[in-house]
């Protein structure tokens, strides 16, 4: 068994996962970790989130300021149109081609998680993927213009942040806010990633 009051790390430097931990009420400290994110040549999206989650968590389980006693929790996702892995844009460019290949058509989100916790002086991992299906509605070209100069494109995977205004039709023709289809998880398909 692992001591449930021991430190919690987060090695990642996104806002984002700061603030779900901070909304589940957890005290925590963050240590990104800085590592070569570029996919290898024909790896597949869950896999991809699978290996980066893995070296993030190692990379902050390393580093000097390191303690053999906390809990280290290290993720990452990336967007997938068939099979394309979307990263995070270069510039306003990237973000509007990106924007535009998912405009009016169904993606997926791959999240990759590692959670590694020190039990009976040893240190144990584990890594879970989570795949959700979600489709975009059409988005005109004025409001990816909108949308890019709010500057929420940058550092998020296929150029979409949740709660920045872009909005996204379900299945049933609803328009919701992409905030809450990510935090729901409303309309979407999980499915398993390629093994």
């Amino acid at each position: 068994m692992f001591d449930l009051a021991a430190p919690l790390v987060l090695a990642s430097g996104s806002p984002r996962r700061r603030e779900l931990l901070s909304g589940a009420g957890l005290r925590f400290s963050v240590r990104p970790a800085d590592i070569d994110e570029t996919p290898l040549a024909g790896e597949a999206p869950g896999n991809y989130v699978r290996r980066l989650s893995i070296e993030k968590a190692a990379a902050s389980m390393g580093s000097p300021l390191a303690s053999p006693a906390e809990i280290v929790l290290a993720a990452d996702t990336t967007v997938d149109v068939k099979g394309e892995i979307l990263e995070k844009p270069l510039d306003a460019d990237d973000a509007y081609r990106m924007l535009r290949m998912l405009s009016g058509r169904t993606h997926l989100v791959h999240t990759g998680v590692t959670v590694s916790v020190p039990i009976t002086g040893a240190r144990r991992s584990s890594t879970i993927v989570v795949a959700t299906e979600v489709t975009f509605g059409d988005l005109e070209d004025a409001a990816i213009d909108w949308y890019l100069g709010t500057g929420a494109e940058g550092g998020h995977a296929g150029a979409r942040r949740k709660g920045a205004g872009l909005r996204r039709e379900d299945q049933e023709g609803q328009r919701e806010e992409v905030a809450q289809w990510e935090a729901s998880g409303c309309s979407a398909t999980p499915h398993r990633p390629e093994q």
